[in-house]
């Protein structure tokens, strides 16, 4: 049997996976229920990697290779694989280079592409092993034909889907028409390995004369694809004779084997024509392979070529037919290309296990902002309610004036609790802390997005300099066309961060209007008494009215604790459709989230939204009895002059204070939560900015040798047993530019903060920043998340002033009516 032809393997380069990767898994599955460290399954998969590309030459390194190639499968439907900044180098399998080292070669940072050219190289390491097998066993017979088939398999894959992964010029030996020949050309050496195995098993030479019909027609074919203009200055030297030979010894075989059937049935004549044509094609294959090729059959041949024409000379006077005017034979195509599987390797865990897939995960992503939007808006919708009634209370003086009507010489109960409350939660002291930590959040955040933006700009800066130095011999794709997504949300934050700044502003003026009150609450009960004027003689009150005054602020008690409940209830209410998600991407492969999280949603909170109705339906009828029994006191006599008002102050004082100190705390934690954000989307900017100056050094130093590389000497002339015109090979770029990331999606609304563990590690690629990493920026951030913020789409963009404190003495301006900067989170 003549030698088999295997594909050569893909060379790549060493990268570091693991730094990367671990970054794109935390900024995209970094939440409180998903804390588990990856970083030994990554250093599990570089080791993977590692051995799978330079390993390729030991037979036993195939399983090798299937462990890496489905860990990336695994792999690449976890993470988005268009924010993969890992620039993965590959070298053409077919060029050999120059005396300079240069090689043709393709620099992509995707994972598909990486997963295309590991599949590349299992089709060339079947194509190897099948090659090698010594043939003369049942076994080895299989097994060859079993791994061209597959190789034939791969090859017609990669044919089909390397543009859709790679969206750019390709390397010669993944371009579509190579990867057709090869596919051509290995179901032929398999259908030639099934071809030996029919001869080997003395099958009926009917069959036989099958099979090496359709192993002629299978070589037939990959020589024409192997001669097209694009590939076939791609091929060893012998690569094209070795297949003309192949095509002249199986159309031999073919036909010697039909001879065999004419002369069972006594068709002499038709036995002849087919024997001289089988003697003529098989001693031409002899020629140009080995003279020991396929002697035995090529005797056998001759020599019934010469016992037929005796026969016919001395008995059967049959008129010899032309070859042309005999029936074709039949073909029998047993070798298929098989397609790639889902799973090469026999086993091993997938070490991403505890990833779901990505469409799970955006499923789940969109069904908690659905839920955290949902929930933002009731507990609005309670809080607007509550701090309505606040207000009335406050302008009706209540409950300070029925506890002025009763304790005409000492302090009202109610205001020495609210003290007793804001001393116990640190008083102005605790405010004046929590405000102190707002500015240096505050700049720590504005540090790390003006890092990032940093970096950005020298990597375009860096990449125009150098696009003018080579004009269009630079064929990188220009930055503007890779950072569209990045620069859209660097000024997503710094809106966001322009909008935090006006919030304080706010909370700075609220804080001065009440600060004087405050102060005097967080006194001791002496202090807060001198500071309240003496109640006057007081005139008959209205004791009825008064009677009613207390049960109804009994009810304003009662409705304010049950509306705590509620939202507390509203806020740990949680809906975990995982397993359904998982569910249905495995049932039909796609996932109605929006359906069945309005089902889920309508379960979990549909209780406590009817209960929610029904608070503010009692607030509506209690205020109205509360303003009737408040005139019938003041019509009564009652109240305390300017002692009410004083009281009245007081009791806002508290409001505020609770207020600021549950926005400042929000607050607190909206900058921390917002640092997280800026690390993530630092670390994706110093991620491509490193893949970036790889891709450059590369591209450079290609080009470098390209100058150096004395001039090319014209194309050698091609075979004369060459039927089509030669033409000079296609020109492909040393460097491509690496796929742009599509188009930045709508992103959801009201998106969970992510959780970060404890620390900030530097961020990878950029050791000078002060600052590690980049998330999803919300379509509508709420800056405190306590009350409605409004959306930030409909702010003007300001210019950035830097936080003072303390802030300058402004005069209190009232917001506008129903405006307030701290909704629900």
């Amino acid at each position: 049997m003549a030698e088999l032809l295997f594909v050569p393997f893909k060379k790549s380069s060493d990268v570091d996976i693991v730094k990367p990767l671990k970054n794109l898994i935390q900024s995209t599955y970094n939440s409180a229920e998903n804390t588990e460290d990856y970083t030994d399954a990554l250093n599990e998969l570089s080791r993977l990697r590692t051995n799978a590309v330079w390993k390729v030459f030991e037979k036993t390194s195939l399983d090798t290779i299937y462990s890496y190639y489905d860990q990336l499968v695994a792999l690449e439907s976890k993470i988005p694989p268009q924010e993969v900044q890992i620039p993965f180098k590959w070298k053409d399998a077919f060029d050999k280079g120059s005396i300079f080292g240069g090689r043709m070669s393709l620099t992509i940072s995707s994972l598909e592409y990486e997963r295309m050219c590991i599949l590349f190289n299992i089709a060339a390491m079947q194509s190897m092993i099948a090659a090698q097998e010594p043939l003369d066993t049942e076994d080895s017979l299989k097994l060859a034909a079993k791994y061209f088939q597959q190789s034939a398999g791969i090859f017609v894959y990669l044919k089909a889907n390397i543009m859709m992964a790679v969206h750019q010029e390709t390397t010669p030996d993944l371009n579509p028409e190579t990867l057709d020949a090869l596919a051509k050309l290995m179901l032929a050496q398999a259908q030639e390995v099934i071809a030996h195995k029919c001869i080997r098993d003395e099958m009926k030479e009917s069959m036989v004369a099958k099979v090496c019909a359709q192993c002629e027609e299978l070589y037939v074919d990959a020589l024409r694809a192997m001669l097209k203009e694009n590939p076939k200055s791609l091929w060893e030297k012998d690569w094209v004779p070795n297949v003309q030979a192949k095509q002249m010894a199986f159309r031999g075989l073919a036909q010697y084997y039909q001879s065999l059937v004419c002369r069972a049935n006594k068709a002499v004549g038709e036995e002849i024509a087919r024997l001289q044509f089988a003697v003529d094609q098989l001693k031409g294959a002899q020629s140009r392979l080995s003279p020991s090729y396929l002697q035995e059959q090529a005797s056998k041949a001759a020599r019934n070529l010469q016992e037929a024409m005796k026969d016919n000379d001395f008995i059967y006077h049959e008129r010899i037919p032309d070859l042309k005017q005999l029936e074709l034979i039949s073909k029998a195509a047993i070798a298929k290309p098989l397609p790639p599987q889902e799973k090469w390797g026999s086993g091993g865990k997938d070490l991403f296990a505890g990833l779901v897939p990505l469409a799970v995960h955006h499923a789940a992503a969109a069904s908690s902002a659905r839920r955290a939007e949902l929930v933002s808006a009731e507990v609005a919708k309670l809080r607007d309610a509550t701090q309505l009634l606040n207000s009335i209370l406050a302008s009706l003086n209540l409950p300070a004036c029925i506890e002025s009507c009763d304790e005409e010489g000492s302090l009202p109960e109610s205001i020495r609790s609210k003290a007793r409350a804001v001393r116990d939660a640190g008083g102005l002291q605790e405010l004046q802390r929590l405000m102190a930590e707002l500015p240096d959040l505050l700049q720590r955040n504005k540090d790390i997005l003006d890092e990032a933006e940093r970096m950005l700009r020298e990597e375009a800066e860096a990449d125009a300099a150098l696009r003018q130095q080579f004009g269009a011999r630079w064929t990188r794709t220009p930055s503007a066309a890779l950072t569209e997504a990045f620069r859209a949300n660097a000024d997503k934050y710094r809106q966001i961060i322009d909008n935090a700044v006006r919030a304080d502003n706010i909370v700075q003026q609220k804080y001065q209007q009440h600060k004087d009150n405050i102060a005097l609450l967080s006194g001791s009960e002496g202090d807060i008494t001198a500071g309240v004027p003496s109640a006057p003689a007081a005139g008959p009150a209205d004791t009825r009215a008064l009677s009613t005054l207390r049960g109804l602020m009994e009810e304003v008690e009662r409705l304010k604790a049950e509306r705590d409940s509620i939202e507390c209830s509203l806020k740990d209410a949680s809906v975990d459709l995982r397993e359904q998600f998982l569910a249905a991407l495995s049932a039909d492969g796609a996932i109605d989230e929006p359906a069945l999280s309005a089902a889920a949603l309508g379960r979990a909170l549909g209780p406590l939204q009817a209960q929610l109705a029904a608070s503010l339906a009692a607030q509506d009828d209690l205020v109205a009895r509360i303003q009737k029994a408040h005139g019938s006191l003041e019509s009564g006599g009652g109240g305390a002059g300017g002692r009410d008002a004083v009281l009245g102050r007081l009791a806002a004082a508290y409001d505020a204070f609770q207020d600021l100190t549950g926005n400042l705390r929000e607050g607190v934690k909206f900058y921390n939560d917002l640092t997280q954000l800026l690390v993530a989307f630092q670390n994706k900017v110093s991620d491509f900015c490193f893949a970036r100056k790889t891709e450059k050094e590369e591209l450079l130093k290609d080009l470098t040798q390209e100058a150096s590389r004395p001039a090319t000497r014209p194309a050698p002339s091609p075979p004369q047993h060459h039927t089509d015109a030669v033409a000079e090979p296609s020109v492909v770029k040393k460097e491509a530019p690496p796929r742009p990331p599509p188009p930045a999606a709508a992103q959801p609304a009201a998106l969970p903060y992510p959780s970060q563990p404890q620390g900030m590690p530097l961020p990878y690629g950029a050791p000078a920043a002060p600052y590690p990493y980049y998330a999803p920026v919300p379509a509508m951030y709420n800056p405190y998340a306590t009350l409605p913020y409004p959306h930030h789409a409909r702010m003007p963009q300001q210019q950035y002033q830097p936080y003072q404190y303390p802030p300058p003495q402004q005069p209190y301006q009232a917001p506008p009516p129903g405006y307030n900067p701290y909704p629900q989170q």
